[in-house]
């Protein structure tokens, strides 16, 4: 089953978050869903979420959760 973050952050830095999760294992995918605004969906699995979670909250720029699906 699959688990949906979707989150906000600068446009500018979607390029990096979309690096800095595939550096890792690739435990998610990161798909842009509006560049102007900087809204993101991560898409990991159940078993991914936690480890993608504990990223999020430790990136070296600001990054706001709106959900989590």
């Amino acid at each position: 089953m699959s688990s949906n973050i979707i989150a906000q952050l600068e446009p500018g830095n979607i390029d990096m978050l979309t690096r800095l999760i595939e550096a890792f294992d690739h435990l998610g995918i990161v798909s842009t869903l509006d560049r102007t605004e900087g809204l993101v969906v991560i898409r990991g699995t159940e078993d991914t979420v936690p480890d993608l979670l504990d990223i999020l909250h430790n990136l070296p720029f600001p990054l706001t959760i709106l959900s989590q699906e």
